[in-house]
């Protein structure tokens, strides 16, 4: 006897003599934002339900544009990413007008996606990852910085913000 189970449950069958064998299938991060969207249409919820459809549509144009049927996991992250850094360029340009209403929907769209990206490092862990990688490297001058860059956001996998890597490494070098 076989019984297939999904995150979202499981499947049985009517026959139980025999052994049982449970199989589980993780989902893709582009498989879990369509789960979630349906999921918010089912239950009403506008703000969630319209922003998974935008990011639905972000990863289908993306898909499309490099001649995928379906993406892997980084890809998504490079589009959530892109969408948050520009959510939150728009929250910067709106929070100099006085739309509150605007600014209330900025917050919830970027609560909806940081559910999907990876949690952010303390200063204190990038601190220490930089410093790490310097000594790895050898790095001694600001010429080195490409070089201690690329191994610094491999190590961090999209979890640091690339231009507060940038500055602590520049900060590192220089001193």
């Amino acid at each position: 006897m076989v019984y297939l189970t999904t995150d979202h449950g499981l499947r049985t069958s009517r026959f139980t003599e025999g052994p049982v064998y449970v199989i589980v299938f993780s989902m893709s991060l582009e498989e879990r934002i369509d789960q979630d969207f349906i999921t918010a249409r089912k239950n009403k919820d506008t703000v969630r339900s319209h922003f998974l459809g935008f990011i639905r549509a972000e990863m289908k144009n993306y898909a499309i544009d490099v001649k995928k049927e379906h993406l892997d996991d980084n890809e998504v992250l490079a589009i959530l990413k892109k969408q948050k850094k520009r959510l939150s360029e728009a929250e910067k340009t709106i929070a100099s007008s006085s739309r509150q209403d605007m600014i209330e929907e900025l917050k919830k769209e970027l609560a909806v996606l940081d559910q999907y990206l990876p949690a952010e490092l303390s200063d204190e862990e990038l601190t220490g990852i930089v410093t790490e990688v310097i000594s790895f490297l050898g790095a001694t001058s600001a010429k080195d910085m490409g070089r201690v860059m690329k191994e610094v956001m491999a190590k961090t996998a999209g979890a640091a913000d690339g231009k507060k890597v940038s500055e602590l490494v520049r900060s590192r070098l220089t001193a």
